[in-house]
């Protein structure tokens, strides 16, 4: 039934209860991912579901191994990301007792999953194929399986069933658009802010069309970023990042903001729109505080809107000088002058060296806040982050994922020495599969974001320190798996590029002065 739904493989960690489905997944031809950390397996899971668009697995045993996996599973519930969640149990005739590493799954799962499902005999097929529905309806998201150990070793009779399409959204009124489209052509500074629900529509070409067709400059938030190629001339960048009061000196100077796909799960409107018109176009109402002014809203599917709001009059005044001047404000205020190494530059170097298509994955902290309003991305799926969730770990193993699921595409995976304390792990699961793999590891020796707010508040600096004497040399390997240093942007264009062309993942130490975040991070 998972091969049905078209998965071909899980990350997880073995216990005695899981390897029966493993051995099938090895009888059935479905490769199973051991990965470091049941956590790491979970926002695999989640990444391998956005790059498919077919829901991603990751098992783990009862007890300790599903809490670990919860961190993961949250993930694609706060990013909407399509997975299944399989945590293998103790029998059935045990289930509610006393007994080692035994808790209540369902209770454990049920805040963080579209559904809990038992997998019981007779039902496995169908249950399966309603979890797969579920995961692919909007909004989308992860649904947890429990299989009991006698259940997973139990002969069956029961067949294969037809997964059912996952439900589709009902297009917009028709008075809702029209209403729409009257703003838009009454607007004489609109904005178009695109958000994260935008990530998984059938046709995101649309959203190019849309502000074409209005020459409507448009902005994105940081999961959103490439769905419409940021080197587009009516391009602004990302909001609510570093920077962000430069973003929002312009946002705020427009007479409408028209949210696309707008998802306030990575920040609510009210943070950043002032007083200015909101025409919310999106799958559920905007979930705002009661300062905003809601003058619209457009509910339904995404692409059924687009394709009506594509048309019609626009009274647009802005010119391209005006978006351009902009533009280039806002770049340059990212790249202050350093006398050191700076993320920055590290920023750049892997911008430059990776192609246009190639995908980035990266990890949370201050380098978060940086990358999104630095990084220029130009397709679809080329721009991984959790955003919704925010987790540090996520960096690592989705970029594991994303080339496992596009072997074919550079992939360069961006972190910070915290998250790589966390996840080092992984590498050896990059090795194991042979995957060319640069992990750029930003080292500045601190919990960088934090460092920032605690001096922002003026406290001491305590608990962050992550290294107190200077970085020497790096190791020669992490796990069987080189380590090279970088202290300029030099020697991370040339240790890149080696990377890049090896048959095998590299962590590159990028020693940097992260100095400059206090003027950037947070403005």
């Amino acid at each position: 039934m998972l091969k049905r739904a078209g998965l071909s493989e899980g990350f997880g960690i073995p216990s005695g209860n899981v390897i029966p489905l493993i051995e099938s997944m090895r009888a059935g031809g479905m490769r199973f991912v051991l990965t470091a950390h049941e956590g790491s397996a979970a926002f695999a899971a989640d990444v391998m579901g956005r790059m498919t668009g077919r829901p991603g697995l990751c098992i783990a045993t009862h007890g300790p191994g599903a809490t670990n996996l919860t961190t993961g599973v949250g993930c694609a519930y706060l990013d909407r990301s399509p997975l299944l969640a399989i945590t293998c149990n103790i029998p059935t005739a045990q289930l509610g007792r006393r007994v080692q590493m035994h808790i209540p799954h369902h209770d454990l799962f049920a805040p963080i999953t579209k559904a809990s499902l038992e997998l019981r005999p007779g039902g496995v097929a169908t249950t399966i194929a309603e979890a797969v529905r579920l995961a692919l309806t909007e909004p989308v998201g992860p649904v947890h399986l429990d299989l009991p150990e006698d259940v997973a070793v139990a002969e069956t009779n029961e067949t294969e069933v037809e997964i059912p399409p996952a439900a589709r959204l009902s297009p917009a009124s028709q008075e809702a658009l029209a209403e729409a489209q009257a703003l838009i052509a009454r607007a004489k500074r609109p904005i178009a802010v695109i958000g994260a629900s935008a990530m998984r529509m059938r046709n995101p070409a649309l959203l190019r069309r849309f502000v074409e067709k209005h020459a409507m400059p448009f902005a994105t938030t940081t999961m959103a970023k490439g769905l419409v190629d940021e080197d587009h001339k009516l391009s602004l960048g990302c909001i609510e990042r570093a920077r962000r009061q430069v973003q929002r000196e312009l946002l705020r100077s427009a007479d409408l903001i028209i949210g696309l796909g707008y998802d306030t799960i990575e920040v609510e409107y009210e943070a950043w729109i002032k007083n200015v018109p909101l025409l919310h176009v999106d799958i559920a109402r905007a979930d705002v505080d009661a300062s905003v002014r809601v003058a619209h809203e457009v509910v339904g599917d995404l692409d059924s809107s687009l394709e009506i709001l594509a048309t019609g009059l626009s009274a647009g005044g802005w010119t391209q000088a005006t978006i351009a001047a902009h533009r280039e404000r806002f770049q340059a205020s990212l790249r202050p002058r350093t006398a050191e190494f700076s993320p920055h530059q590290a920023i750049d170097v892997v911008r430059e060296g990776l192609p246009k298509d190639g995908v980035l994955a990266f990890d949370v902290g201050a380098h978060t806040h940086q990358i999104g309003s630095q990084w220029t991305a130009h397709a679809p799926r080329t721009f991984l982050i959790t955003n919704g969730w925010s987790s540090m770990g996520f960096g690592l193993p989705a970029a594991i994922a994303a080339k496992l699921a596009r072997p074919d595409l550079p992939v360069v995976a961006v972190i910070g020495d915290g998250c790589f304390q966390m996840t080092c792990g992984e590498v050896a699961v990059a090795k194991r599969y042979g995957l060319a793999l640069p992990i750029v590891v930003l080292d500045d020796r601190w919990l960088a974001l934090i460092k920032v707010k605690q001096q922002r508040r003026n406290f001491a600096l305590y608990g962050t320190e992550l290294q107190e004497e200077p970085y020497a040399a790096p190791p020669a390997h992490y796990f069987g798996v080189p380590a090279v240093g970088a202290r300029t942007p030099d020697e991370l264009a040339v240790a890149l590029k080696t990377a890049l062309a090896a048959s095998g993942p590299t962590v590159i130490e990028a020693v940097v002065d992260a100095s400059h975040y206090t003027e950037t991070v947070y403005d």
